[in-house]
This record gives structure tokens, sequence and C-alpha cells, in this order.
């Protein structure tokens, strides 16, 4: 009897699970849901584990019970092996784009290093502007730096 409430116990626990990962993935949800409650049923009835086993070739209920835990385990293994796959295919998207921008960036600041003349005029990869007014400079913008904002 205390072994009947201790997995009752764990498959409600299950059944919340199920119920919480319904929204994020639903086919993962559903069989965590069956699962439980095929759980919850054997828990209560298990001469009728017995008896389904006997019609699939099994010898004993609890046989079954386990064969049907080691496959939802290796099907949960693969779930997770493939959300880490996707994760780590999205990092390396990311590590990408940020290792492109930041050598486009180091390019622009060379190109403003062998140009000492443009350093005046040329606007900084992070937004920020290069130019120091000048006296009697009005703060606009010459043709050349528009130029160069387009371009960049």
């Amino acid at each position: 009897m205390i072994a009947q409430l201790v997995l009752t116990a764990l498959s409600f626990a299950i059944l919340l699970y199920a119920w919480m990962e319904y929204p994020r993935s639903p086919a993962v949800g559903l069989f965590a849901w069956l699962a439980a409650l095929g759980g919850l049923y054997f828990v209560w009835v298990p001469s009728h584990a017995t008896q389904l086993a006997a019609l699939v070739g099994i010898g004993r209920g609890v046989d079954l019970i386990i064969y049907t835990w080691v496959g939802i385990s290796l099907l949960l293994l693969l779930n997770l092996h493939l959300k880490l796959r996707s994760q780590m295919e999205l990092i390396t998207v990311l590590a990408r784009e940020l290792a492109i921008a930041n050598a486009r960036a180091g390019q622009f600041e060379e190109q403003v290093a062998l140009a000492p003349e443009l350093n005046e005029t040329v606007p900084r990869h992070d937004g920020r502007s290069l130019a120091r007014n000048k006296p009697g400079d009005a703060g606009g913008k010459r043709a050349d730096q528009e130029e160069i904002e387009r371009v960049y």
C-alpha cells in the first residue's frame, strides 16, 4: 500500500509536469500525460498490467512497465538531444554574426587609422563621432562625412 501511495504521488508530479510542459511542447506534454495516467491505472489495478503483458508476449506486468519506461526514457533523451543541438546551432549563428560585426568594426577603425585626415569626420562603429568641433565650426556635417556615414 505504501508503494502505491508513493507511485501515485510521483504520477501526480508527472501530470503536473505534463500540464506545465504542454504549452511549450505539446507532443511531450501529451505523451507525459498519457504515461502518467497509464501509470496511475496500473499502480491501482496491477492485475491488468499482467494481463496486458501476457497479450504482448511478456511474462509479467512489471517487465512490461520497465520496458515501457526504457522506451519513454530513450524518447526523452532524444528530445533533449534535439533541443541541445538546436541551441548549439543558434549559438553558432550568433557567434558568427558577432564575429562578422566585430571584424567590420575593426576594419572600419583600421581605415580611419590609415587616413588620419578623415579622423575628424568619420563616425565610430558605436555610433559616436570621432569628429572634434574646430573653433568656428557650426557642427554641421561635411559632404565627405555624409558619404562615409552612408557607406557604413
